[in-house]
């Protein structure tokens, strides 16, 4: 294998798995970057990314600056190739042009179906069968680059965005190092994508989270796995927020939506119902379902 030196650009869990292997490789790391901490919980202590927190334990060079205006600075990083994952901020043209073998990212959907930010949660949202990772030469667009490689996943009747996400992240890891290889060995052969099939994965607006009872349960529970672990699907009870983890479909349910039609968590929708799984209160962790409603019983009907 050919090592190549790397500058690395990412943000979320999702891309360590993708630094990960690259070190593991051999490849030379000359810089990570991610975008800027940030303040959060109680205290407002500065967080910092998934990839920042990797990037110091292999001891790697961070960058983390708000805006990419630093282009003589990343030229003279002498990168033979950049790699991006879900690093959120837009490449400029002279940056993407900048590595001998320019700037290549793992992208979380077959393109060209999910351009954009959400592709895990779209195609969960749609009721997609598949989905998959496709490493692609980056250009100004968004995420319309010419495919190098791509590779499938099946998404299974009960997966939720959380598992989705990590057989994803593993995958992009694996068909990476592949692309990698291929580009070195100068045997990567690179394709447009097609112009039939795209789709846009918008971000997710706050709104989408929140239950609709009148909805589908089939419908219900697909926003309940795409939304699952987080931000986690919600309805409100006893002027309480409650997040919905995991549920599981009941046909044979037939009630007014939003009837609770036991004690053990089985809710009608507007058509079918769904019987609750796991659930979760802020400030408290996720418990089994029963267990939860022992202590917090629902009312005979929700909104």
């Amino acid at each position: 294998m050919t090592a190549l030196r790397i500058v690395f650009m990412g943000t979320p869990g999702f891309a360590v798995p993708a630094l990960d292997a690259l070190i593991a490789a051999g490849h030379d790391i000359a810089c990570a970057y991610t975008r800027p901490p940030r303040r959060a919980g109680r205290g407002q202590r500065e967080r910092l990314s998934a990839v920042h927190e990797a990037a110091n334990r292999h001891a790697l060079p961070v960058r983390h600056p708000a805006r990419l205006d630093d282009l003589a600075d990343f030229a003279a990083l002498a990168a033979d190739i950049a790699v991006v994952a879900a690093y959120g901020l837009i490449l400029p043209a002279a940056l993407l042009e900048a590595p001998r073998f320019g700037c290549v990212n793992i992208h979380a959907s077959l393109l060209p179906r999910w351009r954009g930010a959400a592709p895990i949660q779209r195609a969960l949202l749609a009721g997609d069968d598949e989905t998959g990772i496709t490493v692609m030469q980056m250009d100004e667009g968004l995420d319309t680059g010419a495919i190098l490689a791509r590779r499938r996943l099946p998404i299974g009747p009960r997966d939720d965005a959380g598992a989705v996400h990590d057989a994803l992240a593993s995958m992009g890891a694996e068909l990476l190092l592949e692309t990698l290889a291929e580009i070195a060995g100068g045997r990567c052969r690179a394709r447009p994508q097609p112009d039939r099939g795209v789709t846009y994965a918008a971000k997710i607006e706050r709104g989408e989270t929140a239950i609709d009872w009148r909805e589908p349960a089939a419908a219900v529970d697909r926003r309940i796995r795409a939304f699952s672990p987080a931000p986690g699907a919600w309805f409100e009870a006893r002027g309480t927020r409650v997040r919905v983890l995991a549920a599981r479909p009941v046909p044979e349910i037939a009630a007014p939506p939003g009837t609770v039609v036991d004690d053990d968590g089985a809710i009608a929708c507007g058509e079918g119902g769904l019987r609750l799984e796991r659930l979760q209160r802020a400030g408290k962790g996720a418990v089994d379902a029963r267990a939860f409603l022992r202590g917090f019983p629902l009312p005979d009907v929700l909104a």
